[in-house]
């Protein structure tokens, strides 16, 4: 079986990750409704760019014992299923949920997105690499770990989700390196 024939996209998404990278690291406040991601856009890029079925996972911590409803129930409907964890106070519920979920599929065939910046994947992404498998990253490039990006020499693939997926509604005011091709000199002006 060829690469993406036949098989499905994984999309993990790691939505405290996210939410807090864009809130603290670009916004440097919490993001108005318009400056947040559009989720369904990010399966449909998946789904374009790798041409496979997709199937979405979005984690949340419910650690307090409630969930947003609205938010979940939004989710629902883009096609995501929502993966409310709880835990202990001290256990990162929602990493945790990550990691076994990446090393579960280790053993089955499918391609995988992770949108995350954590370093704490890192064991788990090198391990799904590999030449039958594609595997990704959606992130803010310049915010991505390290580590993380150091695996693209292994094969990971990094796309942006403001340049890459167009998962927004605003230009967000990053400051970050701007290839020659993507430069829009009126945006400055």
């Amino acid at each position: 079986m060829q690469i993406g024939e036949g098989r499905t996209t994984y999309v993990l998404v790691d939505g405290e990750n996210i939410d807090a990278t864009l809130g603290s690291s670009i916004l440097n406040g919490r993001p108005t409704p318009e400056q947040r991601p559009r989720w369904e856009r990010v399966l449909d890029f998946a789904q374009r760019t790798w041409g496979n079925p997709v199937k979405g996972l979005f984690f949340l911590n419910a650690s307090n014992g409630t969930m947003p409803m609205s938010f979940v129930q939004a989710l629902v409907a883009i096609g995501f299923q929502p993966i409310p964890l709880a835990g202990e106070s001290y256990e990162k519920v929602v990493d945790i949920g990550i990691k076994r979920t990446l090393t579960a599929l280790a053993g089955r065939e499918g391609d995988v997105l992770l949108a995350s910046h954590d370093g704490d994947f890192i064991p788990e992404v090198e391990h799904l690499l590999g030449d039958d498998r594609r595997v990704g990253l959606l992130a803010f490039r310049e915010f991505t770990n390290s580590g993380l990006a150091q695996l693209m020499e292994r094969g990971l693939e990094v796309f942006d989700l403001e340049s890459d997926v167009k998962a927004f509604n605003v230009q967000l005011p990053r400051l970050r390196i701007i290839p020659l091709d993507e430069f829009d000199p009126l945006r400055y002006l």
